[in-house]
């Protein structure tokens, strides 16, 4: 897997525990001591699941979950709050705050590893398979390479990492803002010009140059005014 997983815990022995299993299952991991540093992790390197604390200095895991299911960009950030609370109540109010799953302590770091692999099924399929497919487009993460009906398309680092989202969710649109803070980075000055330019490249690389005999079916859509999107019904 080649997800990034964010955890925000602000005891130094239970990061170093995490981060080392997570690592071990093929996960990048990046970590942050408290509540605050958590959300502005968030907002700079968007993660593709976070795992968070419920009891943390300056801002608790209960309030990051809170103050991120109220953004656009990251209502749908899956999230694991993990806490000694074990109580009923907590686990409910965990959940009803936002959190996907409530991990009560202690828990043995391989059934932690097991719910962050099941919950990116879940949420973010593309991610848990070495191999994605649409139509007669696959994409290989773990080397990078990208195949159209058997034969090697070649990309450019900008250009693979968007045709990756679109994968992420076939059908639905991605707009140039968000595609500028997947691919670029959140705060970097990029003109939204700029995702067109890299989406032209990916239509021609991946559908064929016009002369080309054997010019696949465009699969990838432009929304007017939205963004791009994987192309459900050619």
């Amino acid at each position: 897997m080649n997800a990034k997983i964010l955890i925000a815990d602000d005891e130094p022995n239970q990061l170093e525990l995490l981060s080392f299993n997570l690592k071990q299952a093929g996960f990048t991991v990046f970590t942050a001591a408290d509540g605050k540093q958590a959300v502005t992790m968030v907002e700079d390197m968007q993660p593709d699941l976070l795992i968070l604390d419920w009891m943390m200095p300056h801002m608790s895991g209960i309030d990051v979950c809170r103050l991120l299911r109220s953004r656009t960009e990251t209502k749908n950030l899956p999230i694991i709050v993990l806490s000694a609370r074990g109580e009923e109540g907590d686990r409910t109010l965990g959940l009803d705050t936002g959190a996907d799953d409530y991990v009560s302590k202690p828990f043995s770091p391989r059934e932690l590893v097991s719910r962050v692999k099941a919950l990116l099924r879940r949420a973010r399929p593309a991610l848990a398979n070495d191999m994605m497919e649409f139509e007669d487009l696959q994409i290989f993460p773990s080397r990078m390479e990208v195949r159209r009906a058997g034969k090697i398309v070649p990309l450019g680092p900008k250009e693979y990492q968007l045709l990756l989202t679109l994968f992420e969710r076939p059908g639905q649109v991605f707009s140039r803002p968000l595609l500028l803070d997947r691919v670029w980075g959140h705060g970097v000055f990029v003109e939204e010009r700029t995702v067109d330019v890299h989406f032209s490249r990916l239509r021609k690389a991946i559908n064929g140059a016009a002369s080309d005999k054997d010019k696949r079916p465009n699969l990838i859509r432009t929304v007017r005014g939205g963004g791009y999107a994987l192309r459900t019904h050619t």
